[in-house]
This record gives structure tokens, sequence and C-alpha cells, in this order.
């Protein structure tokens, strides 16, 4: 059994590094206390590294790109820390980040940090039209599973789960862990609809986590709406509504909940229905249809 924490979480004006310690330092601890053995931050959570900087540069679409980058070092170095203080895996809140080896704009990537000093990275793989068109993010390196002491583990990054070909691509994940940065209530629902359609067709659990409340220095992320939620097919073992655990719309804090890997297997197995292995029944059938005409 694995205990799941994910969070809907506030970013905030951080005066300080040592204000951004505390703050991560009192999220962890708070859930490891809850004996949560893997902790999910949402997307772009990182950006409030940018006020470190001053508003000024908060406030600046391109400047707070670079002014996050530049800080990653140091906050996958406090990660890492964490998690091995604590004894948990923790999904680092993703961030902004040049990375040479891809290209000249930076991507955006979560870290997976594990207690025993391993970490992963993930790129998010499609952009919104915002990243794309006013911010200038590109996409990343390729989806990879992460194997881990707890299960095997994918990360689709907001945008990224609202597409099923990319969940097909992590469909050996028992585990696929969803961050997410949405403005409006409709973005959030639909990436909340997109996580629920990837544990359907992949027989697994996911996991989202939400950023949440207002960020009045910036223009990327000035508005948040959303709640963690935890999410299984809707089959033997798992409740009817596929909803394992959800927060409260816009209330910052984790949502728990624990998960058994032998109940994804049997589902996997035996299922009611066979999604994951029925999959493959489509090729063939997925041409574009004819346009029939009836009078």
């Amino acid at each position: 059994m694995i205990r799941v924490a994910t969070a809907a979480y506030p970013m905030d004006f951080l005066n300080t590094w040592d204000c951004y310690v505390e703050k991560l330092t009192s999220w962890v601890s708070e859930a490891a206390a809850t004996g949560a053995q893997l902790l999910v931050f949402p997307e772009y959570g990182a950006m409030e590294l940018a006020t470190l900087a001053g508003r000024a540069v908060a406030g600046d679409l391109e400047a707070s790109l670079h002014a996050v980058s530049d800080r990653i070092s140091a906050a996958d170095a406090l990660h890492s820390d964490l998690a091995t203080r604590f004894g948990v895996h923790i999904l680092a809140a993703s961030a902004p980040v040049f990375d040479s080896s891809i290209g000249e704009r930076p991507v955006n990537r979560a870290r997976l940090f594990a207690p025993g000093g391993g970490m992963g990275q993930q790129d998010k793989q499609i952009m919104t039209r915002f990243e794309r068109e006013d911010w200038n993010v590109m996409s990343g390196g390729a989806l990879q599973i992460f194997e881990t002491s707890l299960c095997k583990i994918g990360i689709l990054i907001c945008y990224d789960s609202e597409f099923p070909l990319l969940g097909r691509a992590l469909s050996e994940a028992e585990l696929l862990l969803v961050p997410s940065c949405t403005e409006a209530l409709a973005g959030y629902s639909r990436v909340r609809i997109g996580a629920m359609s990837r544990a359907l067709e992949n027989q697994c659990v996911a996991v989202m986590s939400s950023t949440v409340g207002a960020c009045n220095w910036s223009e990327a992320v000035d508005e948040n709406t959303g709640m963690g939620g935890i999410f299984a097919p809707p089959d033997t073992g798992f409740p009817p509504t596929g909803i394992i655990a959800e927060g409260a719309l816009n209330r910052a804090g984790w949502t728990c909940a624990d998960i058994t890997l032998d109940t994804i297997r049997n589902v996997r197995k035996d299922g009611v229905v066979l999604n994951r292995t029925h999959w493959l029944e489509q090729a063939g059938r997925d041409q574009v249809a004819p346009l029939v005409a009836l009078s």
C-alpha cells in the first residue's frame, strides 16, 4: 500500500531564500506526518522563486523565466535533502528551465526525488497557447517511466494529460502524476477530465496537483484555480465514481489517499472491462471516418 499526498499549492511572494526553505520544509513535514510516501506538487509552483529577484522581475514574463531557472539548482538540492530527511518521494513543482542541450528557450520541467538520493526529470511535451504564443516555452525531452521503490511512475504535466497517446506511452506506469496550473475553473476541469480519462484507459491511478490562489506579482500565474485529486478507473476495488479522494476547490493543503497496487494489477488482469488490454483493437478502426450523407 502506498500513501500519496497531492497539493493544492499557493505561491507566495518570498522575501528571502530562507522563507522558501521554511515553506517547503513545513509542507513536506506536514505531508510526511500523515504517513505519505509520495508527495506531488503542481505545475509552475516554482514560479514563486522569481519573487526572490524582486517584484519587477517577477512581473516580467521573460525576466521571470530566467530568475526561476537560475534558482533551480538550489531548489533541487533542497528537495533532495527533504526527500532524504523525511524518507519520502517528492515530485517538485515544475519550473521553466533553460537547458542548452535541448534548445535556446526554456522547457517546463518537473523533477522527481527519491529518499535514497536519486532524481529523475520529466519535461512537458505539448505547450498550451500561452506557453507557445506569449511565453515562448518549448517542448522538452521525451516521456519516461520511473522505476521507484514504491512502484512505476509516469508524469504528464497539465495539458499533456489531455492527450491519450501520451498517456498510452506511459501505460506501464501504475501511478500517473499530473501536476497542473490552471487559471480558471474551465482549465482545471479540462485537466481533471484528462487525468480521469488516462486513469480509465491505462487502468491505473492518476494523481493531480494544482496551484491555487492569486499572485498579483506575476503575469504568468496571476490567477489559479484547482484542488488536489486522486483518480482511478471506476472498476473492481475502486470507488464507482473513479474518485478516490479530492480536496476542496481553491483550498490550500494536502489531499491524501492510500493506494493498493494489487488493486491496480487485479483490474488490469480481470476488471469488469479491460481498456488497457483492448487498446490495440483500435488499430485499423482509427482512420478518419468517411462522411456519410443522410437525406
